[in-house]
């Protein structure tokens, strides 16, 4: 019978190997989880737009609203990663639809569920929150 240590070590091992092939199985890839995870808000997000009965030239009209963020580029790469990250994180968001259902505004709520589309989508494709060092360094690559 193998003792605990021994199979924590084997585990490991088949881990390792996975990783070192650089074709580990879909289930042990971080960032295949984080990008269902952002597929999975983002159609959660939707249905509670639509929940809100606000118009979806609305929805067309910001969603790729948070993009503009990236401006914070222009002045280098640190800003610009502060910046676009203030804009592509769930905090932010999802207070502004507790204001709103607080308030019982449907107005925040609807923005904040394009908002949460928007960063879902994002991170479904494959765009994560951004690292100092540049624009194509995310905590998705």
């Amino acid at each position: 019978m193998m003792k605990n240590a021994e199979l924590r070590s084997s585990k490991a091992t088949d881990v390792d190997e996975a990783r070192a092939e650089g074709s580990s199985p879909w289930w042990l890839r971080t960032t295949w989880w984080l990008r269902l995870e952002g597929a999975a808000l983002a159609c959660l997000a939707v249905g509670i737009f639509e929940l809100t009965d606000t118009s979806w030239w609305l929805f067309a009209a910001l969603i790729l609203a948070p993009d503009m963020m990236m401006i914070g580029y222009l002045r280098g790469p640190r800003i610009g990663a502060a910046t676009y990250n203030i804009a592509h994180t769930y905090a932010v968001p999802v207070g502004v639809a507790a204001s709103g259902l607080a308030l019982d505004a449907t107005l925040p709520v609807a923005i904040a569920a394009i908002w949460i589309a928007h960063i879902g989508i994002d991170r479904m494709f494959g765009y994560g929150l951004k690292h100092p060092e540049g624009f194509r360094h995310t905590h998705l690559r």
